[in-house]
């Protein structure tokens, strides 16, 4: 799956304290001659050899590491054994069997996830009771010892440390090594070439994301591990302060591109992405972008935006807290749809589709919240239109009939007898709550916001046609690849068969004025109650302002005006510009904030929030 990262406009610049800033350690060789010296320190405080662990996320390079290591104990004539945390694990046979049971449910597009599992899971138990000998007999020894990799202080081991180390990866470089056969998983020295995407969005992600949760609070030092020559040592303090300044200022994330068959050029005009040749979709914000944060040394943290669940209730507010735990539950995306000339539907258009329930999801895939969607036109072009509902004469046993003959190999010339259509303009919200067939038609840029249907950022869209076309090849940047795989029995089992009216009465939402003053006026669109947020908007000349209340996490993105500084209005010197078409993060904690406009004319903010 072709996928581009733009840090373009994405600096966090932190004011932070310059002595905690200095305390950070950068590159690989300053970082590993850091961790000997601390070696040295514990050895000489304790009178006896050190116990490390270096616990750590998917795609952490260990043998760059580990050779560093080794080079830099020689070096200090230090006596030093370094051991793969790998010998706790079953043998592969078993870890594949025991995937098997979350990954091979017959459903050949999702699996089940394995929401409780925890890495210990995969470990012989024997192996972790010789593990905590070796770890007791090194107080008796000369040599110190550094246990490395995924699982290396899970709860059964992690007392036995004198430190702990957690390496970080962000979510994106996951993803590029999984697609490109290069990914490591549990108890293996080497890539596996075949690892199954779904092995990761289902088992191995919701074991790396509880031991992570687990060992954050637990560190004594946070390491960003993305490349080891960007290495960076940060000292438990210095990460807990840098925390809670995030918990209380707007964060801009580093936002993705994904080309695809409905891909369009509008992006051309606002964003220099080298290599992308359409954009379908551009996350702005949500739970799999990274931060990138200036503290004033000579490079910036690149760090996971969900680390800040490590504080739930500041980070996303009580209510979401309490029912979605360890989630980052809103997504943001600018579904780009301009073409220079007139194209036809089945070239501009999303795939005909609709989304689940909370309710369907939790039954059939052991998912936490299902996927509740808007459209939000911010430009509209010639044409410009959304799909939504079924016509009021339309035969639905037909429609599911030709849905299923077709499979999306064969058109269905008369698709557009089915589908009700509609003409938008800039300003129009769609709600579409679970179960309601919709696509984006073209001609028009759309905000999407919508729940995140799992915190490994799996995707519930259930297909039924496509069209018959051709898919995005982006080796060869052409529509070449295959057509896109259908979910049709999720699909005719989900859909709720609303009509054209329906959507008309329910789900073309209008907005209502809700605060007007002499600067600035806020307005909240009409909703469904099955929808779990609200959209709001602030409109301003000059300035405007609004709060979180201290529980309510708020996702606001820039859709008029070229630029706003977003300002706490407790702490002015809390402050971060957002430029058209960026999303900004404001944390439940952040509290009273202020915008205001950089550039001249009318400035509109859009705000995503949840209802309670």
């Amino acid at each position: 799956m072709p996928l581009y990262e733009d840090r373009t406009h994405a600096e966090n610049k932190i004011p932070f304290d310059s002595a905690l800033a200095d305390q950070i350690v950068i590159g690989l060789e300053p970082v590993i001659a850091r961790i000997v010296e601390l070696i040295q320190q514990v050895s000489a405080a304790q009178h006896r050899p050190a116990r490390l662990a270096f616990d750590g996320y998917y795609g952490i390079d260990w043998q760059a590491t580990v050779a560093a290591l080794s080079r830099a104990a020689r070096a200090a004539s230090l006596e030093l054994e370094i051991r793969s945390a790998n010998a706790l694990y079953k043998p592969q046979a078993e870890i594949e069997a025991i995937k098997k049971r979350y990954t091979d449910i017959g459903d050949p597009g999702f699996g089940w996830v394995n929401l409780d599992g925890k890495e210990e899971e995969l470990m012989l138990p024997e192996a972790i009771q010789e593990m905590k000998a070796s770890l007791e007999a090194v107080k008796a020894g000369k040599t110190s010892l550094i246990v490395y990799g995924p699982g290396a202080a899970i709860p059964d081991l992690v007392d036995q440390y004198d430190l702990v180390f957690y390496f970080d990866k962000t979510r994106q470089p996951i993803l590029w090594d999984m697609w490109d056969g290069k990914l490591v998983p549990f108890g293996r020295d080497e890539p596996k070439k075949d690892y199954y995407w779904k092995e990761y969005y289902y088992f191995d992600y919701y074991l790396l994301d509880a031991q992570k949760s687990f060992l954050l609070p637990r560190m004594h030092y946070w390491v960003e591990g993305i490349q080891p020559e960007s290495f960076k040592l940060v000292p438990r303090p210095v990460y807990d302060a840098l925390i809670q300044a995030l918990l209380k200022r707007p964060l801009k994330q580093v936002t993705i591109f994904q080309p695809g068959p409905w891909g369009a050029y509008r992006y051309k005009d606002f964003f220099d992405v080298p290599g992308l040749e359409c954009n379908a979709w551009n996350e702005t914000a949500g739970p799999e972008l990274s931060l990138l944060l200036n503290i004033g040394r000579e490079e910036m943290l690149n760090f996971p935006v969900t680390n800040l669940l490590e504080h739930p209730v500041e980070f996303v507010g009580p209510y979401i807290a309490e029912h979605y735990p360890r989630c980052f539950p809103l997504d943001v995306w600018l579904d780009d749809g301009y073409f220079p000339e007139p194209t036809p539907a089945e070239r501009t258009s999303m795939p005909i589709h609709n989304h689940p329930s909370t309710d369907y999801v939790r039954r059939h895939f052991n998912e936490v919240i299902g996927r509740y969607e808007t459209y939000y036109i911010t430009e509209a072009y010639e044409g410009a239109n959304t799909w939504m509902g079924f016509k009021e004469d339309a035969d639905l046993d037909e429609w599911e009939r030709l849905c299923r003959e077709s499979n999306n190999l064969k058109e269905i010339p008369n698709w557009k007898d089915f589908i009700a259509n509609w003409p938008t303009n800039v300003g129009d919200l769609f709600l579409i709550p679970p179960g309601t067939t919709h696509g984006h038609g073209g001609n028009q840029m759309v905000l999407e916001m919508d729940t995140s249907a799992g915190i490994a950022a799996t995707e519930y869209s259930f297909f039924a046609y496509d069209f018959a076309r051709p898919s995005w090849d982006d080796t060869t940047k052409t529509m070449t690849a295959r057509p896109l795989k259908m979910h049709l029995d999720h699909s005719f089992d989900n859909d709720k068969f609303c009509r054209e009216s329906y959507v008309r009465d329910h789900l073309r939402a209008r907005p209502i004025v809700v605060k007007w003053t002499k600067e600035y006026s806020l307005d909240r669109y009409t909703s469904d109650p099955r929808m779990p947020f609200e959209i709001e908007r602030l409109h301003f000349e000059q300035r405007a302002e609004y709060s979180t209340g201290g529980k309510i996490l708020h996702v606001i993105t820039l859709t008029k005006g070229n630029q706003v500084m977003l300002r706490s209005k407790t702490d002015p010197q809390v402050e971060s510009p957002l430029v058209r078409f960026q999303s900004a993060i404001l944390p439940a904690s952040l509290g009273d904030y202020e915008a205001v406009n950089l550039g001249e004319g009318e400035c509109e903010l859009v705000i995503l929030r949840w209802k309670q």
